[in-house]
């Protein structure tokens, strides 16, 4: 980097305010330089506080090696899953996870299709913490299963028995929707960055192996007319491909519940309450991880307030939909004179043994979050990192009350029970965030965080006379 780069850079590390989703002071080559520095900054000038974090990340991953290694030996029989409870915290982190996944292509694809400003310095990062939590996401079934071995019996395998698991199970139905969401969103993400491996590329000069593998990784882009047009059709066609996919992969990962006879499970409520509150855990995921890395790499300029703002609104309308679906939940236990949906709904409230945590999730997914109506709250960096970890305790929390409460008291009385989760269940919950974030770590380092030509655009359409070439 020039000295008269650093000093443009220096300067524009100040957060520009609530109006601007880049600070002052930036042309093309400062914004390559900072995004790029990220990636090609010294080992030992890595932020410490980065190491540290690491470092438990990579101590739950070895929790979670250890609970996986015994349950494969031992069984699923370690975990607490009893009858009626046959699934317990493996379904409940699933849906979790799968939740997570879903703020990446909403950013990425419907915001672009929108036109949306200000999801340039967080589409990056989110299209990448949708592919990890999705993996996580993907190991509970395997997981669950006991014997990995077998995973193909989820799949319509042609066989002479006919031995063909059950079609209309939603079941099967999630193996199709996560795997073909998956698959579209590696490739939406991929594309993304082809120019910015070319970008890395060219900047690699130092490092013959670093200029290699971007090299490859770029697959000869040159930057001429005829990519960036084949590019820009590609890109939106993926956003295009994407965004049907947000509202249809959770609609799907309702249905496990929806289509069940189970009371408090079987509602029509349940495919758009899941797709608001998947959006919700989404972008509070994408505050909980962005805050810390705006601070720990100085990227006040690049994240700005405009979309720590423009995500907490979010954040907020998709919970306001959230708490449409508790309310509605509630309604219709009272409205359709079902004996076993009220008393499923009351044994949420009060009845039940777990009623401190239905309780706790309204005020972590509905009350506190009533904050960000506050400009005031909305500017606090502070107020919003809590808040934003508030809600994903909140909706961890409501996956459980709904999988939990609704299988202990079912139709019949004699095979009520209560679920308590093990020491494994917790190993392979927290193991499953150390996975996540190492991943997210090593995106950081390896990565830029931020699309370097989508910065240089928005470089160019808001303050083109400081713009001057790479």
């Amino acid at each position: 980097m020039k000295p008269e780069d650093r000093e443009s850079t220096a300067v524009a590390s100040l957060d520009p305010g609530p109006e601007k989703v880049i600070g002052p002071g930036h042309d093309f080559g400062t914004v390559t330089d900072k995004i790029g520095g990220v990636v090609f900054m010294p080992f030992l000038k890595t932020p410490r506080r980065l190491f540290r974090a690491f470092a438990v990340a990579f101590l739950l991953v070895n929790i979670f090696m250890v609970a996986v290694t015994w349950l494969f030996i031992r069984g699923v029989g370690i975990w607490g899953i009893v009858i009626p409870v046959a699934w317990g915290f493996a379904i409940v982190n699933f849906v979790w996870w799968i939740g997570i996944g879903h703020a990446g292509t909403l950013i990425s694809a419907i915001l672009l299709l929108l036109k949306q400003d200000w999801r340039t310095s967080i589409n990056r990062f989110a299209e990448a913490m949708t592919l990890f939590a999705v993996a996580c996401a993907g190991m509970f079934p395997i997981l669950h299963l006991g014997r990995p071995q077998l995973a193909y019996w989820l799949l319509p395998y042609p066989n002479t028995m006919w031995l063909w698991p059950q079609p209309r199970s939603p079941l099967i139905w999630d193996v199709f929707a996560v795997t073909t969401y998956m698959t579209v969103s590696f490739i939406f993400w991929f594309t993304g960055l082809i120019p910015d491996f070319a970008t890395m590329r060219d900047q690699a000069k130092r490092s013959s192996f670093a200029q290699k593998i971007f090299g490859m990784l770029a697959m000869g882009w040159r930057g001429s007319a005829r990519h960036w047009a084949r590019y820009q059709k590609a890109y939106l066609l993926l956003a295009g491909l994407s965004t049907p996919l947000v509202v249809s992969v959770h609609s799907v990962v309702s249905f496990d519940f929806s289509i069940s006879v189970i009371p408090g499970w079987h509602t029509t409520i349940f495919p758009p309450y899941f797709v608001a509150g998947a959006i919700y855990s989404g972008f509070a995921m994408v505050l909980s991880l962005a805050i810390p890395v705006r601070r720990w790499y100085h990227l006040e300029d690049l994240i700005t307030m405009r979309h720590i703002e423009c995500m907490s609104k979010v954040m907020l309308g998709t919970g306001l939909i959230v708490a449409y679906g508790y309310a509605m939940e509630a309604f219709m236990a009272w409205y359709s004179g079902t004996l076993y949906e009220r008393y499923a709904f009351l044994n949420r409230m009060w009845l039940g043994g777990y009623w401190w945590t239905y309780w706790l999730l309204i005020l972590c997914n509905i009350l506190i979050p009533q904050a960000l109506w506050s400009r005031r709250v909305r500017m606090s960096i502070p107020a919003v990192f809590f808040i934003s970890l508030v809600v994903n305790l909140g909706m961890w929390l409501e996956r459980f009350v709904i999988v939990v409460t609704s299988l202990t008291r079912d139709f019949v009385p004699s095979s009520w029970g209560m679920y308590y989760p093990t020491i494994w269940d917790w190993s392979t919950y927290f193991g499953t965030i150390g996975v996540f974030l190492s991943l997210m770590f090593l995106f950081i380092r390896g990565l830029p965080i931020i699309s370097i030509f989508e910065m240089r655009e928005v470089v160019h359409h808001l303050e083109p006379t400081h713009a001057h070439g790479d």
